[in-house]
């Protein structure tokens, strides 16, 4: 796993600035490490859950689905894959719409936490508070739709 560390000053809302001045206290964040590569390196995901997500943030980030300030002038950069023969226009429409898939085969009680976990890079603890679901529960229903979505995906395992 890739690593980019930083060291993060601690305020009472949680990490904040980038250098910390002296004589506060500091954490070293690793600004490479997913919620999901979290949950798999302490065996809450199997490497197939971990796989099927990470499959689909990439759908995500290739449909280029992340909200944005301003407008984007820079081509689609995807290379090689199973849409090598397509134009940059149709790789982001087939992105979507194997991004869509995976969604709708999931579920709708269990495609929100997994879009605010796998895409939007939110902790359970986060996505849970804001589904206004009970503690501890987002890590068995992020399960759950992972598998389905390995499913959608036809991964092994």
């Amino acid at each position: 796993m890739k690593r980019e560390l930083v060291e993060r000053e601690l305020t009472s809302e949680g990490p904040a600035r980038c250098r910390p001045r002296k004589g506060r206290r500091s954490a070293t964040v690793n600004l490479a490490e997913s919620s999901l590569t979290w949950l798999h390196a302490r065996g809450h995901l199997t490497d197939r859950q971990l796989a099927a997500g990470e499959q689909l943030r990439a759908d995500w980030e290739r449909a280029q689905l992340a909200p944005r300030v301003t407008m984007r002038w820079d081509p689609v950069r995807v290379s090689g894959g199973r849409d090598a023969d397509l134009t940059p226009g149709e790789r982001q429409v087939a992105a979507k719409a194997r991004f869509d898939g995976a969604l709708a085969e999931a579920g709708p009680g269990l495609s929100d936490i997994l879009w605010r976990v796998a895409c939007a890079g939110e902790g359970v603890p986060t996505a849970e508070k804001a589904l206004g679901w009970p503690v501890r529960s987002g890590k068995l229903v992020l399960g759950l739709a992972l598998d389905r979505v390995a499913g959608f995906y036809r991964l092994p395992g």
